[in-house]
């Protein structure tokens, strides 16, 4: 029966970079919309803030402000229609404790039940039947809500946030009288945006398609309606990423490209920017060749430009070129790149940045052999780490375990250990604010480490530390789960412990399961598609199952996973033919030799048309097959070969 192998990649999970929705939703996606439109904001969307953070002193900051804007006297508790009432409750009881004045609280109730009518500003023979409706319909209020509720995210109080961003978006919508309104498209954003701090992103999806849906791109539009609607693609798309949701977060991404180039022409630097954000996901999504076509895309629109701008990105574009190579297993031209992107960034003054350059340079110098220009490049950006985040900062343990990595293939394992030590002494004890998620990653790193030492126990340890940080994780992260259980599962099998190794693979495989039927059903696809690390994990539980001897689920399992891993890699594939190795000896096992035998004849004709009749893969296969033809009394069906692969 034939393994394939580790089903860990840590050198993978050290090149994807993390994104976070919440950071680029209200500032750093908006700079991209602000900076395209010739003009700035008018003074109601302004993100200066007002006066104290604290909740009380902003409470009647903002009354002050409310009653000025309805032009009359207001008291301090606005009237809120029944469907707001919610939002406002607990302000409202906040005040009240302050106040402690039972007189105070029923003047509020009672200013509650009256209808008024007031001067609003737009003649005094305006009826409102209620506070709440009339400041609703007020053109003012809406921005008004918007802003402070963007100054709440700035001073970290995300709910009281969401609380004003539901009632400008209200009043927005109000005032449009269903007409496109730019103004009701960010507070939607911003709306979204807060939903995504509190960890509900499942609810901000609904809210930015409806943002999309807003702007009216044609012709006769100016460029505002499109720069809107690409801000909501981009925002849509990172929150997808949030929930591990690549495929759709990919299309996003795409209609957003699609349609700056629209607005700004395919030349301008900040397309180039937007198709390196959109490699990126590619990458984390492991489709490198359109990871690879887009980064050459920024890299050719950088190099166009001129500004100061262009020629700093130019670095970063060269950054991920080298990243995408190195994984492609072209170091020649990762290591070119990232020299270049170095003598870019060291000239641009950006030593930070610096740091994770001279980690990839390491990367390609240990794939190309040439191990002390590796150590040395891991060495600079250790020191430079150190100098600018401390320390005990996990991007210096990230280095510890590259390093250790390093000693361990050149044989030096008291160096090796050392490093790993170092390494996890920073992860078990982080700095405050760091994210588990970094902390889980490292542990998934060293443990890859120690495995490679032949050291399953402490491997296996470590890994269940990591799995142990994502207890409770969202759907979004089924898939990282799902991975940790299944080489869990692996070690277990290592270690002989079947039962173990069973139960870590079937619950890893089920998550894989569920998340495959869920993308299908995202992307609505007609058939559903199965990633290859699926595929993997089938084929290792169905070599447990042998070892359990339950051989029909392993014949079961074997022919899943060969279905999946033709789709995804093609019939010439190791990890394909190792599948069919596996299966043919399992129709073996079950009596049902000619479907052994057939399978074993194919076997044996790729890999002779691969590897050559006198290669030792080959020689097993063909022993193999001997005996089950000399069992079912049967002879070889030798298939005609060209003189050049027989002397291969």
């Amino acid at each position: 029966m034939k393994s394939n192998g580790d089903l860990n990649s840590p050198k993978i999970q050290q090149q994807q970079q993390a994104s976070s929705c919440v950071d680029t939703s209200i500032d750093q996606l908006y700079d991209n919309v602000c900076d395209m439109e010739e003009s700035s904001e008018d003074g109601s969307l302004s993100r200066n803030t007002y006066g104290s953070d604290g909740d009380d002193d902003d409470e009647s900051r903002i009354d002050s402000e409310l009653r000025h804007l309805v032009g009359g006297e207001i008291t301090t508790n606005l009237d809120i229609s029944p469907e707001e009432d919610h939002f406002v409750e607990k302000d409202n009881e906040d005040r009240e404790e302050e106040v402690g004045s039972v007189k105070t609280r029923k003047k509020r109730n009672s200013v509650r039940k009256k209808k008024t009518k007031k001067d609003v500003g737009v003649g005094n023979d305006t009826e409102v039947t209620s506070g709440s409706e009339m400041l609703v319909e007020n053109p003012n209020l809406g921005p008004f809500l918007l802003k402070h509720a963007i100054d709440l995210i700035q001073s970290d109080n995300p709910r009281r946030a969401l609380d004003y961003a539901i009632r400008a978006s209200k009043s927005l919508e109000k005032c449009s009288d269903g007409k496109p309104s730019l103004d009701l498209v960010m507070s939607l954003h911003a709306l979204a945006a807060i939903h995504c701090s509190l960890g509900q992103h499942a609810l901000a999806i609904p809210i930015l398609k409806r943002a999309i849906s807003i702007p009216v791109v044609n012709d006769n539009n100016n460029d505002g309606h499109a720069l809107a609607k690409f801000a909501g693609c981009m925002q849509l798309g990172d929150t997808y990423g949030m929930l591990g949701m690549l495929e759709n977060a990919i299309i996003c991404y795409s209609d957003g490209l699609q349609l700056q180039k629209q607005a700004l022409g395919e030349s301008d630097r900040r397309v180039g920017e937007t198709c390196r954000y959109l490699a990126e996901v590619h990458v984390q999504a492991l489709q490198f060749d359109e990871a690879e076509k887009l980064c050459k895309l920024a890299l050719d629109i950088h190099m166009e430009n001129t500004d100061p701008a262009a020629i700093s990105a130019q670095n970063d574009d060269r950054k991920l070129m080298g990243l995408i190579c190195e994984t492609k297993g072209d170091h020649d031209a990762a290591l070119e790149h990232l020299v270049l992107a170095s003598m870019g960034m060291t000239a641009d003054g950006r030593e930070i940045d610096m740091a994770s350059i001279d980690c990839s340079i390491g990367d390609a110098y240990l794939s190309l052999g040439r191990y002390e220009e590796a150590i040395f490049a891991y060495h600079k950006a250790l020191n430079k780490l150190k100098s600018s985040k401390g320390d005990a900062h996990p991007a210096v343990a990230s280095v510890f375990v590259r390093l250790g990595y390093l000693h361990n293939k050149i044989g030096k394992i008291r160096e090796s250990i050392s490093y790993c030590e170092n390494a996890l002494k920073i992860y078990g004890k982080p700095p405050p604010g760091t994210p588990l998620e970094e902390i889980a990653t490292g542990f998934i790193d060293v443990s890859a480490v120690y495995e490679l030492m032949d050291d399953y126990e402490y491997a296996l340890r470590l890994l269940q530390k990591a799995l142990k940080i994502y207890d409770g994780a969202s759907s979004g992260q089924h898939s990282t789960v799902a991975g940790i259980e299944a080489q869990i599962g692996v070690l277990y099998y290592i270690l002989g412990k079947y039962k173990e190794s069973y139960s870590s693979l079937t619950n890893a495989t089920s998550k894989l399961r569920v998340v495959s039927v869920e993308d299908n059903n995202r992307t609505k696809k007609k058939k559903t598609k199965k990633s290859a690390f699926f595929g993997i994990a089938l084929n290792q539980l169905g070599l447990v199952c042998v070892q359990l001897y339950s051989i029909k689920e392993a014949a079961d399992l074997f022919e899943e996973a060969k279905d999946i891993l033709e789709e995804e890699h093609g019939l010439y594939h190791p990890d394909t033919l190792g599948v069919y190795s596996n299966l043919a000896g399992t129709y073996d096992a079950l009596g049902r030799l000619d479907e052994a035998i057939e399978i074993l004849e194919r076997i044996v004709i790729i890999r002779e048309e691969k590897l050559g009749t006198a290669n030792p893969d080959v020689d097993e296969e063909k022993r193999r097959l001997s005996e089950l033809l000399k069992e079912a009394g049967k002879v070889r069906n030798k298939k005609q070969r060209s003189l050049m692969t027989l002397f291969s």
